[in-house]
C-alpha cells in the first residue's frame, strides 16, 4: 500500500491545530488531551494497518499516552510487542514504520520486546515498569495484549512497587531541592507539579484501587473533600501545561521566566501597584503546589495503611483527644477540630513535646487541613489560643518544624491573615529566591539554629550572643513580621509594624518586649545597609548607629535577626564577607555603647598603631622600621585598615617605600574563603580599571576594595576577592597573581577588559534599572557615587574605565553583591565634580553604559 506521508503529515498539522483551536474556545482541558490521544490513535492504526504486519503482532500505547493523556507537545510512548523475536523483514517494517511516523510530525518514543523482554525490563527498572503499568491496545492481537497483562500484573508486587516509587519520588524532590517554590519551576516534576498526581494514580491503579479520582474515593483512600482538591489541583495543572506547550511551541515543562508574563496575561492577570502580573500568576501556581504536595502525602500514607495494614503498631494512648500509632500523632474523632477547634494549636504543642514523634497520620492531617475555616475572629480574640501560640514560639523544640507543618495546612496564614496574603508570593528581586511566607520561616529557622549547641560552630558568635539574649522568641516574633507587608506596596518595613504592633499587644506582651519587636520590624534593613555601603571606619558612622540602637539589648537583637535574614534570601547570597562586615560593625558599636566615652579618631588610630607594632615585633622587626613608610600615611589609612592589615603592609613595603618597581603582595584571605591582595605602586592614570580588569580575568570577583594614596605619590590599594571558577587550590594562584600583575604594572600594560560572559536569564527577563547618584560630602571635597546595577561580568570594570575617562580620582570602594543585584558605593573626587553638569554627564554616561 502506498503512503502518500506529504498528506498525513498535512492531516495531522491541520487537526492539532484544529484542536488547539477548540480548547481556546471552549478552555476544555480533558476534551484536549482525550482528543489529541483519539487522533493520533487513528493515525497509527492507519499507519500500521498499511505496512501488513502479522496478525500477532501488537501496538500499544504506554506511559502518559496510554492513560489517553496526550499534551500537545508531549512525547507519544509506544510498545511493538512481538509473540517472539522478529524476523529480519518484520525488523525492516519496523524501521520503516518508525521512520515513517517521525516524517508524518509524530515525536514517537518506542520499543520493541517480547512478553518476557518487558517483564525481565520491568523487574530491573522502576521506570520502564510504572510506563508498561499504563499499556493500552491501539491494535493488533487481543489475546496477546491479554496475555502481556496477565503476567505484567500477576508479577507485580504493589507493596513492592509502593515503596519503590515512594523513593523514586524523594529522589526526584532531591532534584528540585525539596520545593515546589523554585523561580522556574517543572510543573510535571518538581514538588506539587503533575508528577505528584501521577504518583498516587500509579501506586493505586497496582494495588487494585482504582485509576480515577472516584474511584480512589469509593476505595476509601480518599474523602469526598479531597477527591474534590484533587480534580481542583488536576485541573490547574492540566490548563498550565497546556498553555505552555502552545506558547512554547514545543515540550517545556518549566515555567521558565521567558513565559511566566505570557501566560500571566493570557490568565487575565494584569500588573498592579504591588505586584507584576507574572508574579500574581507565581502565587497562584505555588498556592496549588503547596495544596498538592499536602494532598500527595495524605494519599500516600493511606496507601501505604491499606497495603501494609500490619505495619501500624496499636495506637497507645496519649489523652482523651490524641494517640499515638507508630511513631505518628493520630486524632482519635476526625471531627475533634471541628467541634473543638481550640484542640487545633495542642496538636502543634503535642508534637513539640514528644521528640519521639515524627509526623501525623494522614487522618490528624486532613482533619487539620479542613479546620482552617474554624480560624475565624473568634478563635483568634480567645485569649487560651493567643496563650498557645505563643507557646509554639517559645517552645524549648519543634518550633521551625511545626510552623512549617502550620504553613503547609494553612493553619498559619488562617491566624495571621497578613501572613496568609503572602503565602506563595515570589519578588522577582533577583535576590530572593524563596516566597515571602518560605524566606519567613527561614530566618525563623536561622535563629533557631543559633540556639541550638549542636550547630554552635556555624556563626560561634551568634551563638554566644542568643544564649546571652533574654526571651530569644521575641526574635522569632519579629522574624514573623518583618516581610509580612510584602506586595501591599509602599514601605514594607512601616507597614508592618502595624501587625507587629496588634500582635503584640493583643497577645499580652510587656510595652518592653512590644516595642523591640516593633524596632526590629521597622529597622530590620538598616544594619545591613550600614554594614554594605558606609564606612565603618569612620566613628560618626559607628556614633550614629549606636544612637539608633540605643543599648546593647537592641543592638544584639538587630544583629541577630539582620544575620538570620541576609542567610534567609538565598545561598548565593550570604558569604563570609558580609559576615565580617556586620560583626564589625556590631564589635564596634557594642564598643562604643559599653565604654564610659565615645571613641575619637586618634584613639584608634593609637590602639591599632599599637597593635601593629606588637604584631611586627613577632618578625624580629625593629620598633623603628615603621616610621618612613607610616609617615607617608595619613589618618584615613589607619582608620580604613585593621591593625593586622598595617603590619601586613609595613613588613612588605618598610625597605622599599620608594621603590621604582610595584609590588605585588597576595595571600589567602584570613576571615573565610578567598584572597587578600595588595598592590603598592606610583600611582598611574587608569590603574583601578588595570586591577578590577586583571582580577576579573582571573576569574576572581572582589568584595571589597581599599584605595589608598600615599603622601609621595604611591598608590597603595587593598582587595578582598573570592573565587568565581571556585578552583579548590587557591594557594596555587597566589604566585601567579604577584608575578602576572606586577609584570602588567611594570610595563603599564592598557587595562584589558575582561570577557563580556552572559548574563543570567533573570535579568534579561526581570531587568533592574540602572540607578546612579553622585553627591556632596559635608565638606564639598568628596562626592559619594552611589549605583545599583544588574550585576554581569566586567560591571566593575566598566564603572572603572568610565570614572578615569571624567577624569575622576578613586579613594575608596564599597562592593556589593545579592544574587543578581550590585549595589556599589564609591569615594571620588576631581574630574571638575564640583561642576553640576558634569556630575550628570558621568552620571548619564553610567546609567547608559550600566544597562543590560
Amino acid at each position: 500500500m502506498e503512503i502518500d506521508v506529504a498528506a498525513l503529515r498535512a492531516g495531522v498539522k491541520a487537526r492539532q491545530a484544529a484542536l488547539q483551536a477548540r480548547y481556546l474556545d471552549n478552555n476544555d482541558a480533558e476534551a484536549l488531551l482525550r482528543q489529541r490521544s483519539d487522533d493520533v490513535d487513528e493515525t497509527l492504526r492507519q499507519l500500521w494497518n498499511a505496512f501488513d504486519f502479522p496478525a500477532s503482532m501488537t501496538l500499544a500505547a504506554v506511559g502518559g499516552y496510554g492513560r489517553g493523556e496526550l499534551y500537545p507537545a508531549s512525547d507519544i510512548d509506544l510498545l511493538i510487542l512481538l509473540p517472539q523475536e522478529a524476523s529480519a523483514t518484520t525488523t525492516a517494517k519496523l524501521e520503516r514504520l518508525v521512520s515513517c511516523f517521525w516524517d508524518i510530525g509524530l515525536e514517537i518514543g518506542h520499543s520493541v520486546r517480547t512478553i518476557q523482554e518487558c517483564l525481565n525490563e520491568a523487574a530491573g527498572d522502576i521506570t520502564v515498569q510504572t510506563a508498561l503499568l499504563e499499556a493500552r491496545l491501539l491494535t493488533g492481537s487481543d489475546k496477546l495484549f491479554a496475555t502481556f497483562r496477565k503476567r505484567l500484573f500477576g508479577n507485580l508486587d504493589p507493596l513492592g512497587f509502593f515503596e519503590a516509587k515512594r523513593l523514586e519520588q524523594q529522589d526526584r524532590y532531591l532534584r528540585y531541592n525539596e520545593t515546589p517554590y523554585s523561580l522556574e519551576p517543572n510543573i510535571k516534576e518538581s514538588p506539587g507539579g503533575l508528577r505528584d498526581l501521577q504518583v498516587v494514580f500509579w501506586i493505586a491503579k497496582a494495588a487494585g484501587y482504582g485509576a480515577t479520582w472516584e474511584e480512589l474515593g469509593s476505595a476509601g483512600i480518599m474523602s469526598q473533600e479531597g477527591v474534590a482538591f484533587g480534580k481542583q489541583f488536576e485541573d490547574y495543572l492540566r490548563h498550565l501545561r497546556i498553555r505552555l506547550h502552545f506558547l512554547a511551541g514545543r515540550r517545556e515543562d518549566r515555567l521558565l521566566f521567558d513565559y511566566q508574563s505570557n501566560l500571566a496575561t493570557r490568565y487575565g492577570y494584569a500588573d498592579n501597584e504591588s505586584k507584576r502580573a507574572s508574579e500574581q500568576l507565581m502565587q497562584a501556581y505555588y498556592r496549588n503546589a503547596k495544596g498538592l504536595t499536602l494532598l500527595n502525602t495524605i494519599v500516600l500514607q493511606n496507601l501505604g495503611a491499606a497495603l501494609a495494614p500490619e505495619s501500624l503498631q496499636c495506637p497507645q494512648d496519649y489523652d482523651g483527644n490524641f494517640q499515638i500509632v507508630g511513631n505518628l500523632l493520630d486524632v482519635r474523632d476526625e471531627t475533634l477540630f471541628e467541634r473543638q477547634p481550640a484542640m487545633i494549636f495542642d496538636a502543634f504543642l503535642i508534637m513539640q513535646e514528644n521528640s519521639e514523634l515524627q509526623g501525623m497520620t494522614a487522618t490528624t492531617l486532613r482533619a487539620l487541613w479542613l479546620a482552617g475555616e474554624r480560624i475565624d475572629d473568634s478563635f483568634r480574640a480567645d485569649p487560651a489560643n493567643r496563650a498557645a501560640f505563643l507557646r509554639l514560639l517559645q517552645s524549648e523544640r519543634g518550633i521551625v518544624h511545626e510552623f512549617r507543618r502550620m504553613n503547609q495546612l494553612d493553619i498559619l496564614g488562617a491566624y495571621l491573615p497578613n501572613f496568609g496574603r503572602i503565602v506563595g508570593q515570589m519578588q522577582h528581586d533577583l535576590f530572593h529566591v524563596y516566597t515571602v511566607d518560605q524566606h519567613i520561616l527561614q530566618v525563623v529557622r536561622n535563629l533557631r539554629r543559633f540556639t541550638m549547641s549542636e550547630f554552635a560552630h556555624e556563626y560561634p558568635l551568634c551563638s554566644r550572643i542568643i544564649n546571652e539574649f533574654d526571651s530569644p522568641w521575641l526574635l522569632y516574633v519579629a522574624a514573623l513580621f518583618h516581610d509580612i507587608a510584602k506586595g501591599r506596596g509602599g514601605d514594607h518595613s512601616e507597614k508592618g509594624t502595624v501587625d507587629a504592633r496588634d500582635f503584640c499587644q493583643n497577645h499580652g506582651l510587656t510595652v518592653d518586649d512590644t516595642e523591640l519587636v516593633v524596632w526590629l520590624v521597622r529597622q530590620h534593613l538598616v544594619m545591613a545597609q550600614i554594614a554594605q555601603k558606609e564606612d565603618l571606619s569612620d566613628p560618626a558612622v559607628i556614633a550614629r548607629f549606636a544612637a539608633l540602637v540605643g543599648d546593647v539589648r537592641h543592638l544584639q537583637a538587630l544583629y541577630l535577626l539582620t544575620h538570620a535574614d541576609i542567610r534567609g534570601t538565598s545561598p548565593k547570597v550570604w558569604n563570609q564577607w558580609k559576615g565580617k562586615l556586620l560583626a564589625d560593625l556590631y564589635q564596634q558599636t557594642l564598643y562604643h555603647l559599653t565604654r564610659d566615652e565615645s571613641p575619637v579618631a586618634h584613639g584608634i588610630i593609637a590602639e591599632r598603631q599599637a597593635e601593629a607594632m606588637r604584631l611586627l615585633r613577632f618578625f624580629a622587626l625593629s620598633d623603628t622600621v615603621h616610621e618612613r613608610l607610616w609617615k607617608q600615611l595619613d589618618t584615613v589609612y589607619f582608620l580604613r585598615h585593621s591593625a593586622e592589615e598595617i603590619a601586613w603592609h609595613t613588613r612588605s613595603l618598610h625597605y622599599r617605600i620608594y621603590n621604582n618597581q610595584p609590588v605585588v603582595r597576595a595571600r589567602l584571605w584570613q576571615e573565610g574563603v578567598g584572597l587578600q591582595v595588595m598592590v603598592y605602586t606610583r600611582d598611574q592614570h587608569d590603574l583601578f580599571a588595570r586591577l578590577v580588569g586583571f582580577f576579573a580575568r582571573a576569574g576572581y570577583s572582589i568584595v571589597d576594595a581599599k584605595i589608598h594614596t600615599t603622601a609621595h605619590g604611591y598608590a597603595l590599594d587593598s582587595f578582598i576577592l573570592l573565587d568565581v571558577e571556585k578552583r579548590e587550590h587557591s594557594r596555587e594562584m597566589l604566585a601567579y597573581i604577584e608575578h602576572e600583575l606586577e609584570d602588567r604594572l611594570n610595563r603599564q600594560a592598557p587595562p584589558e577588559a575582561p570577557s563580556a560572559g552572559r548574563l543570567s536569564r533573570q535579568v534579561r527577563h526581570f531587568p533592574i534599572k540602572p540607578e546612579v547618584s553622585i553627591r556632596g560630602d559635608e565638606k564639598g571635597t568628596h562626592f559619594v557615587l552611589s549605583l545599583i546595577a544588574a550585576d554581569r561580568p566586567g560591571l566593575l570594570y566598566t564603572v572603572a574605565r568610565t570614572l578615569a575617562e571624567h577624569g575622576a580620582e578613586l579613594h575608596t570602594a564599597k562592593i556589593a553583591t545579592l544574587g543578581e543585584r550590585a549595589e556599589d558605593v564609591f569615594l571620588i573626587s576631581g574630574g571638575d565634580l564640583r561642576d553640576t553638569n558634569q556630575r550628570i554627564r558621568l552620571e548619564t554616561d553610567l546609567m547608559e553604559r550600566l544597562k543590560v
